[in-house]
């Protein structure tokens, strides 16, 4: 589950997925990403029956969800989304290059780490030629903003383990190195990872097998078929056609046998 701006003035719908090897699809649009909607929809929508099928849900630490998923379906192994904790992760490393370049603006130094934003934010195999020889040039300065990189670059490598034990002694390893950092972003990050580390280590206990970067090309069809659209007059009627886009409803028989 994600939730998705759906029109000016901050105004969201919760999108609900699913996302099995065999099967993916759009199953529920709801106006707003508040605790009624979500329950409403388990309850209501597909009922006891089909909640009691599910085995795991995959979603990002947004209150609400992880509050209706415990009460509503509290044996199901909920998977915190790996692109939402990388996207957190990002923005703490974006905050402590935002901060340093105002203290090096205010002290008078050279602004060393001018243009360099996507540098410290996109993946090293992304970087284009022009990016990667910037980045190389800031890495030789003794900055805040380096020791931030470095702690995001090592991080990649709790996703890359296979047994839940090592996974939480690398992710213990890794917070107790980020708060000796002194960097305040960083360390708001690591009271994050340690508030939900139990959901956290349910990646590696479903075999990793469940994550919702799939939900973010889905949340991009969605997004070009409302601006194809021009907007929708109401809710009900985006709804309705999101899921017939998105949502591999049966189609009816043809009366006509076509050759």
């Amino acid at each position: 589950m994600d939730e998705v701006a759906y029109s000016r003035g901050h105004k969201y719908m919760t999108l609900v997925y699913q996302i099995d090897a065999g099967k993916k699809r759009l199953i529920g649009v709801l106006k707003g990403r508040t605790t009624q909607a979500l329950k409403d929809f388990f309850t209501v929508d597909l009922g006891a029956e089909r909640c009691a099928k599910i085995k795991v849900v995959c979603s990002d630490m947004w209150k609400p969800y992880l509050k209706v998923i415990a009460e509503v379906l509290p044996g199901v192994l909920n998977v915190l989304d790996r692109f939402h904790i990388a996207k957190k992760l990002g923005e703490a490393v974006d905050q402590v290059r935002r901060d340093e370049t105002k203290e090096l603006h205010a002290g008078g130094y050279e602004p060393v780490l001018g243009n360099s934003r996507y540098c410290f934010l996109k993946r090293t195999e992304n970087l284009s030629d022009k990016q990667s020889a910037r980045l190389d040039e800031v890495l030789q300065y003794d900055l805040k903003s380096v020791r931030a990189y470095y702690l995001k670059e090592s991080f990649d490598g709790f996703w890359h383990y296979d047994s839940p034990r090592w996974a939480r002694w690398y992710l213990k390893k890794w917070c107790a190195r980020a708060m000796r950092s002194r960097l305040p972003p960083m360390k708001k990050f690591v009271k994050t990872l340690r508030k939900h580390e139990e959901l956290l280590m349910n990646y590696f206990k479903a075999g990793k097998a469940y994550s919702s970067g799939i939900v973010e090309g889905l949340n991009l069809k969605i997004n070009m078929g409302i601006r194809k659209a021009y907007g929708y007059r109401s809710f009900e009627i985006m709804k309705v056609a999101l899921l017939h886009q998105l949502g591999d409803l049966p189609e009816p028989k043809f009366t006509h046998r076509f050759c």
